[in-house]
């Protein structure tokens, strides 16, 4: 798929997700999505992508895979940028602080990944960089980060 078209797809799924809670978009490939928002790395703008995610106990993982593509998606440079991003699973957002996985810790988590979406295993062919896998950590362990999304149309 064409990158503006990946756009424009996020775009859409991102906006359904939001206007209705979660309600629709939260299951792709059989995976739960969140929406992920990140600070723009050039712009400092906020930008915000679903992305296909699996838990952790309190932390969740994303794979920064671009559908296989020689560089690593927008999302991924802007949160190496500045690792504090906003989550929203549902009608639920939290901060997080985003991390790429240590060698160990992507040795443990790729089978697992791959056992989640087989379709990571061929993006990993496609390409010569290694794919990242993100570790996403509450921003603050002593304390509350979370909060309830108002559900309702603005």
């Amino acid at each position: 798929m064409r990158e503006d078209s990946v756009r424009r797809w996020s775009a859409i799924h991102a906006a359904l997700y939001r206007l209705t809670g979660g309600l629709v978009g939260r299951r792709m490939v059989d995976n739960d999505v969140l929406l992920l928002t990140t600070k723009g790395h050039v712009t400092g703008k906020p930008h915000t992508v679903p992305l296909l995610y699996l838990r952790d106990g309190p932390n969740l993982v994303l794979i920064a895979s671009y559908g296989g593509r020689p560089r690593h998606p927008t999302w991924y440079r802007n949160l190496v940028a500045d690792p504090s991003v906003e989550v929203r699973v549902q009608g639920r957002t939290r901060r997080m602080r985003a991390r790429t996985a240590t060698d160990a810790e992507r040795q443990t988590w790729w089978p697992r990944v791959v056992e989640a979406y087989s379709g990571y295993a061929d993006y990993q062919s496609r390409t010569e960089r290694t794919i990242p896998i993100v570790i996403l950590e509450p921003f603050d362990e002593g304390g509350d980060q979370t909060r309830r999304v108002r559900r309702h149309l603005r």
